[in-house]
């Protein structure tokens, strides 16, 4: 004997303790007694009841057949037709019918290991576990009933009342309820609304709670929702979005994105922040907007109706471009409404005014509204600004550029007129109520002035230069974003 190391008790006997009749035939094989009727035995603790039996006592082996029932603890029963069970390494098969029933879990095989010692039992080609509410089936199976959990390989579908899983590995505990996916795995709603998708993660069958990694995707009918880390309560609706969070509305073509998002599908809306961004997606033209926190509206069909866009707003379009504070987006129209000191850049353009309005028609900016000190500025040549002022501005859009402005109240420009060849004939400074300006290529074409308009055409060298710019003129060519990484700039 090793010193040193422990060792293994002697294996103990298979004991007969009950049999209606006994038989022994020496000339069958020494030492084997078939037992009938009512057979009993005992190993450890264990029980094993049949209707017949042999007992091989050099071997300490026992095949049992009709009715089988093992008793291997107060809550662990053991059925099948038939059984082998070796009393030195404990070890059961078991064939025909076969069920393993734990308290409220009764799994269903055809054959079935169960090693006493490890206290695992396997199938290798079919088996169902019916725990509760739940039904599992897979091709292969292992239940640790130390642990009362199962793992499942191969083809796992878990049936319960209100959705259905389908995963490649999965493993289960019979008292939490708890689903843990270690695999390519699907679960889709009763309904068909709802559907997930992940490779990574759990879910917990009693409260409908789950945390999903690896490809984590979240289906409802019109909308994906999807990032590194998911958690997700089914019942309610609400999600938790970690890292490289993504939501789709695949009917308004919105995706909103950030490294940390919620989902209150209940209560209708959705937000996202830490590097948000939401992109009005185009096939010509996509619109990326960017801001601290992004909110998003749903409609009954779970639709974004609203965009909602908080604090250090920046958006970018290869044609238009914006910034200001906060700002809302209204899918019905796709108009976007700017607050607190907006600036719109369209082509040559700079337009700020308290707060604008902006509407987008068939992925083209159509016609815009500007409220209080409305303001549009473009530059004449490297030094000169080109400007138009008053209380109210309405325009409208031609291929994406002005073409048409309306101001109204307090109507004011400086206008650098100059002939076709570029050469400057003078400064045009005009005050009137309103004015109706008409412009081309970006270069005014006619103005109809509304009212007692006051107009002057002066050389330049008449108009002083603090006189060369309206009051409130700021340039903030800075401050435009050149592509779609520039929105992150303030």
């Amino acid at each position: 004997m090793l010193k040193g190391y422990p060792q293994e008790p002697a294996p103990t006997k298979i004991i007969l303790e009950k049999a209606d009749s006994w038989n022994y035939n020496k000339e069958i094989k020494q030492d084997v007694q078939r037992l009938l009727g009512n057979v009993i035995f005992v190993h450890d603790s264990a029980y094993l009841y049949c209707d017949s039996a042999y007992l091989y006592e050099d071997d300490n082996k026992v095949t049992a057949y009709g009715n089988v029932r093992v008793k291997l603890s107060d809550t662990l029963n053991l059925y099948s037709d038939s059984l082998r069970y070796n009393g030195n390494t404990k070890v059961a098969w078991a064939n025909s019918n076969v069920r393993l029933i734990d308290n409220q879990t009764i799994l269903t095989t055809d054959t079935l290991i169960y090693d006493r010692k490890t206290q695992i039992a396997r199938y290798d080609y079919w088996g169902k576990i019916v725990n509760d509410r739940n039904i599992l089936v897979s091709e292969h199976g292992y239940y640790y009933t130390d642990k009362k959990e199962f793992f499942f390989k191969n083809k796992v579908l878990l049936l319960h009342p209100d959705y259905t899983m389908h995963s490649d590995t999965l493993m289960y505990n019979t008292v939490t309820e708890v689903a843990y996916f270690l695999g390519p795995s699907n679960i889709t709603s009763k309904d068909k609304k709802d559907s997930i998708y992940c490779e990574n993660g759990w879910y917990n069958t009693r409260f409908d709670f789950a945390r999903f990694r690896d490809q984590a995707k979240i289906y409802h009918e019109v909308s994906m929702l999807t990032g590194d880390s998911l958690y997700y309560e089914r019942k309610n609706g609400f999600g938790q979005v970690f890292k490289n969070a993504l939501l789709i509305d695949t009917v308004q073509h919105i995706l909103l994105m950030g490294n940390y998002g919620e989902l209150q599908r209940k209560r209708g809306f959705a937000f996202m922040t830490d590097s948000a961004v939401a992109v009005m997606v185009d096939k010509k033209d996509s619109l990326f907007l960017h801001s601290d926190t992004v909110w998003a509206k749903f409609d009954s069909l779970q639709s974004i109706r609203k965009v909602f866009f908080y604090y250090k707003v920046k958006f970018f379009r290869t044609d238009l471009q914006g910034m200001c504070d906060s700002l809302v987006y209204f899918s019905g129209d796709s108009s976007m409404t700017m607050y607190q000191n907006p600036v719109l850049w369209s082509g040559l353009n700079q337009l700020t005014a308290d707060s604008v309005r902006l509407t987008i028609r068939n992925s083209q900016a159509d016609s815009l509204k500007m409220y209080n000190s409305a303001f549009i500025i473009s530059k004449d040549d490297s030094i000169r600004y080109n400007q138009i002022k008053g209380r109210n501005l309405l325009a409208r859009f031609r291929n994406n550029e002005l073409y048409k402005i309306r101001i109204i109240g307090n109507a004011e420009t400086i206008y650098y007129a100059r002939e076709e060849d570029r050469s400057l004939i003078g400064i045009n400074k005009v005050q009137s109520a309103e004015m109706l300006i008409f412009l081309e290529n970006n270069d005014l074409r006619t103005i109809t002035y509304i009212g007692k308009p006051d107009a002057h055409l002066y050389p330049e060298k008449m108009v002083p230069p603090q006189e060369l710019k309206l009051k409130n003129f700021k340039w903030l060519q800075d401050r435009r974003p050149l592509n779609k990484q520039e929105i992150f700039k303030w």
